[in-house]
């Protein structure tokens, strides 16, 4: 990135990652303020869209530009440098992505320095001061990454030091409460901005445990199968055969036939997944999602749950799953019996 001098004639340009949320809002309006032209970068990813900066940069006039970068994120989700939260948010890795993502934007594309909304102590794992400075370093970007909204609690930056932004008219926030960020957008006149509420999918627990459940079963899953664990009940059925290996407690068919094992083992990719509408708008959502090869299971004459069947080998294996499908339809019908008739649909 190239740094101007103070007193330069050219506009002053910032690229500022832009979740959408309060934070990220108000760095684009204190750099604003300061005769910064920003344009806010949203990143999209199988995990988190950008619907919340779409809606929040049209709310506030701020130009937003949107890249995708699913692939490049699903790896550090599969197997983070520097660890998860609680649930499989690899926030330090995800925080390093992005910038490394800015960077590449900012120096093809000549802006002056890279922004961001965070908040110096907000989110424990990933604002603390260690791990700002490691990201920073990572990224190769040391010294270089503005924080306005926490500048004044941080190292002064080369863009404060070189005088590209006034380092007396940013912000010294930090911690958990919202009270002096609430402040602000109160006299900036900022009236719309989404709750606090997280958008990353990871830091749901039940999410990620049906997440580390899939990447134990599919070698190469499709990008629907992560929309897929959002909804439903989930059931996995595996072969038996040769050097598999099953985990405990799973459902798994031989000779086409349903059984349960208590053995540990690992099937490699080979089963079905079996997920269950819970409600009617989760059963209309299954059927949008169906894909060709995957199956779709549902009673005849009797309301009930819908079952999305899908697997790289379903064919070797389709009665058993069909028959595993049917069982737990029944378990979530109200009134369904095992002698009902059922619809199967191949979708081609």
């Amino acid at each position: 990135m190239k740094m101007k001098v103070k007193n330069s004639k050219e506009k002053i340009k910032c690229l500022l990652l832009f979740s959408g949320g309060l934070d990220s809002i108000l760095a684009a309006k204190v750099l604003e303020k300061q005769g910064v032209e920003v344009t806010a970068l949203s990143l999209e990813s199988f995990f988190f869209g950008a619907e919340e900066a779409k809606k929040s940069a049209k709310e506030n006039n701020i130009k937003l530009r949107i890249e995708n970068f699913a692939l490049p994120h699903l790896e550090i989700v599969r197997c983070p440098k520097f660890g998860r939260g609680a649930g499989m948010n690899p926030c330090i890795d995800c925080h390093l992505l992005m910038l490394r993502a800015a960077k590449k934007i900012a120096e093809r594309e000549n802006y002056d320095f890279i922004a961001t909304g965070e908040v110096l102590g907000q989110r424990p794992m990933s604002q603390n001061p260690g791990a700002l400075k490691l990201i920073e370093r990572e990224a190769g970007l040391a010294g270089k990454i503005l924080r306005p909204l926490s500048a004044k609690v941080l190292p002064e930056t080369e863009m404060e030091k070189s005088g590209l932004v006034i380092r007396e008219k940013l912000f010294g926030f930090s911690g958990r409460s919202r009270k002096e960020q609430i402040a602000l957008a109160k006299k900036y006149g900022v009236k719309k901005y989404p709750s606090p509420a997280g958008g990353c999918i990871l830091t749901d627990k039940e999410y990620s445990k049906k997440l580390q459940d899939l990447f134990e079963k599919i070698i190469n899953p499709r990008p629907s199968d992560f929309e897929l664990l959002r909804i439903g009940r989930h059931f996995w059925v595996y072969p038996v055969g040769k050097n598999e290996v099953l985990k405990s407690g799973k459902i798994l068919f031989k000779n086409n036939k349903a059984e349960r094992t208590s053995e540990s083992k690992l099937s490699n990719g080979a089963g079905a997944h079996i997920i269950i509408g819970r409600n009617h708008e989760e059963n209309l959502k299954l059927r949008r999602m169906a894909e060709k090869g995957d199956l779709l299971i549902e009673l005849k004459n009797v309301p009930g749950p819908l079952a999305l069947v899908r697997g790289e080998e379903i064919e070797a294996s389709m009665e058993a799953s069909i028959e595993t499908a049917k069982e737990k339809i029944i378990q979530y019908a109200k009134g369904a019996k095992e002698e009902n008739d059922f619809l199967v649909i191949a979708v081609r």
